[in-house]
C-alpha cells in the first residue's frame, strides 16, 4: 500500500525525516481516520508539504496504534516517544496539545530518500485531507 503524508512546511519535518532527526512519524486523531487501522509494515510513505510537491518517501518498518486514549495515555506515549531523532513533540506541553484526541498512529520511519519532486491529484480524498491511503502512488501521479 501507498500513503501520503501532508506535512507542516513552517516545521521542516520532512527535512528532519530525511536527515535521521525523526524517525517516527505520529498521527492523533479525534475520529478514528486513515491511516489507522490501514497502514503496516513494508508501506511506503511519501512525503509532501502542504501546497508542495511530494519530495521524499520511506519505508514502514512498524506501526503502533491506540485508541480510547485519555490525557495521560497521551503523555505516557509522549514520554516513552518524545525525544530527539523520535517524534517531534514538546513534553511541557504535550497534555494540554493532545486534549481530545481518541486516536494516535506510531509509525517507524526506515530508509527515507529524497526523490525528484512530483505533484499528485489530490481530487476525491478531500481537500482537507492530510492523510491519503491508496494502492499505488502512480494512479494520482500529474504529468
Amino acid at each position: 500500500m501507498d500513503h501520503v503524508a501532508i506535512m507542516n512546511r513552517q516545521a521542516g519535518l520532512i527535512d528532519h525525516i530525511l536527515s535521521g532527526q525523526k524517525t517516527i512519524e505520529t498521527r492523533w486523531y479525534q475520529n478514528r481516520i486513515t491511516p489507522y487501522g490501514r497502514i503496516a509494515m513494508g508501506d511506503i510513505i511519501y512525503f509532501k508539504n502542504s501546497g508542495g510537491l511530494i519530495r521524499a518517501k520511506a519505508l514502514v518498518s512498524q506501526v503502533s496504534q491506540y485508541a480510547q486514549l485519555t490525557i495521560d495515555k497521551c503523555q505516557q506515549i509522549i514520554d516513552q516517544y518524545g525525544a530527539p531523532g523520535l517524534i517531534d513533540i514538546q513534553n511541557s506541553r504535550a497534555a494540554s496539545w493532545a486534549a481530545g484526541k481518541n486516536y494516535a498512529i506510531l509509525i517507524w520511519l526506515k530508509d527515507p530518500v529524497a526523490i525528484i519532486p512530483f505533484n499528485i491529484d489530490k481530487r476525491g480524498f478531500g481537500s482537507s485531507a492530510a492523510w491519503l491511503t491508496l494502492p499505488n502512488i502512480d494512479t494520482i501521479k500529474k504529468s
